[in-house]
């Protein structure tokens, strides 16, 4: 929003004060010097209520200037944000998980391939309404524990544990962009949960058998053993480096992971990365908490989206302390280009 007027001085400081209705107080916005009796300066409204701005030039009166702000362009995936050159992002994926079902045209639970966990407590990935459940506007993967029973997803291997994960495999996949989910999981203290909201590349393009030079982007991998961090993960051919450092100790050697991301569990928490071929930015509620510029080949691929509440395994393994089910809530995931 535009401010502009004049003041009695040829020279005099203008405060521009807006009503913060989170902190139920006035706020200073601005503050900006006039020239020649006049000034003019461009105001920033975010959380701003609807009072009239408060405007005092010094030696005058509280001038009130009603609010005004600007019409915000939006798309399937709400207000369209702006990159960092001020063009705006433009939304290619959208869920808002508003419905009574999982949208199968968007996702795929996962039921065979992969597991986390260890050699004694793991679990099978199931399709299942105990396990993956759309309702009252959020996705739910949840772990759960019952009879001991062979899984079709690990060929027969049997365990009393089931979870959930959906991805996009196949029906969606994107190179670079902005991809962001909020998410709530269990809130705990103790090891055992395990929950990630991630990247893996597109096998129609990409043989994800050379793992882990065929690269994943772990945006936001949660762990009940850490209860306010949320750890970012980039996998490449990095990992023959890091196989060979402590778990604890791997941010120390490479820009690829960070352990300065603070989430606690139990809450939401917002998620982003911001991804092109020369740079990734990983975002934990809106702050900066990666940034990594090797430009690895790659990163250089379309990738599918995957989310997954599994159970822990090394140093978060699963104890009888341990709470379930565990639940990863999915309010949304967005993606934009």
């Amino acid at each position: 929003m535009v401010v502009k007027g004049r003041t009695k001085q040829k020279r005099a400081v203008v405060r521009i004060k807006g009503w913060k209705p989170k902190r139920a107080k006035w706020v200073l916005l601005k503050k900006v010097r006039s020239k020649k009796h006049k000034f003019k300066t461009r105001v920033s409204l975010q959380g701003v209520g609807n009072r009239p701005l408060k405007v005092k030039p010094r030696n005058q009166k509280v001038r009130r200037v009603p609010v005004t702000p600007a019409v915000t362009p939006s798309d399937d995936c709400g207000s369209r944000l702006e990159k960092s050159d001020g063009t705006l992002w433009t939304c290619t994926f959208s869920d808002e998980f508003e419905g009574s079902g999982l949208d199968r045209t968007k996702w795929m639970p996962q039921t065979t391939g992969y597991t986390t966990g260890d050699d004694t407590n793991f679990a099978c990935y199931k399709d299942d309404p105990a396990n993956v459940s759309v309702a009252a506007g959020s996705l739910k993967l949840r772990l759960t524990k019952g009879p001991v029973e062979p899984c079709p997803g690990l060929k027969g291997r049997a365990t009393g544990f089931s979870s959930g994960s959906v991805s996009t495999y196949r029906l969606f996949s994107q190179k670079y962009g902005r991809f962001e989910a909020r998410t709530r999981n269990t809130a705990a203290n103790v090891s055992g949960l395990h929950e990630a909201f991630w990247l893996w590349p597109d096998d129609r393009v990409v043989d994800v058998s050379k793992w882990p030079d065929s690269g994943e982007i772990d945006i936001a991998e949660t762990y009940s053993s850490h209860a306010n961090l949320a750890i970012p993960f980039l996998h490449t051919s990095w990992d023959r480096i890091l196989g060979l450092i402590p778990w604890e100790l791997g941010h120390l050697a490479t820009s690829n992971t960070a352990w300065t991301c603070r989430a606690q569990r139990g809450v939401w928490n917002t998620y982003a990365v911001e991804w092109s071929a020369k740079k990734i930015e990983i975002f934990v509620n809106g702050k900066l908490c990666l940034r990594n510029i090797a430009g690895d080949s790659a990163f250089q691929e379309p990738y599918i989206i995957a989310l997954t509440q599994g159970i822990g395994g090394d140093q978060n393994r699963y104890t009888a302390a341990t709470p379930l089910p565990g639940t990863y809530e999915v309010d949304y995931v967005r993606v934009w280009k």
